[in-house]
């Protein structure tokens, strides 16, 4: 089963960031931003994640 990293970006927390356990941050992220929050598995993530990270690497989910 596949894992994904979470990160939260400290300034807009209601913003989660999945990529691929043990993969760096895309660019964009501002990593210096961002706090690892924990790992979350394939089948508990919404399909959106899911296939968002299959095409590029990353997703983004409101955690609201």
């Amino acid at each position: 089963m596949e894992t994904y990293d979470l990160y939260i970006n400290a300034k807009k927390p209601g913003i989660g960031l999945y990529v691929r356990h043990g993969s760096p941050l895309p660019e964009f992220a501002h990593p210096d931003d961002r706090r690892f929050d924990g790992e979350a598995v394939q089948n508990l993530s919404p399909p959106s994640v899911v296939e968002a990270v299959a095409a590029d690497g990353h997703g983004c989910r409101d955690m609201d």
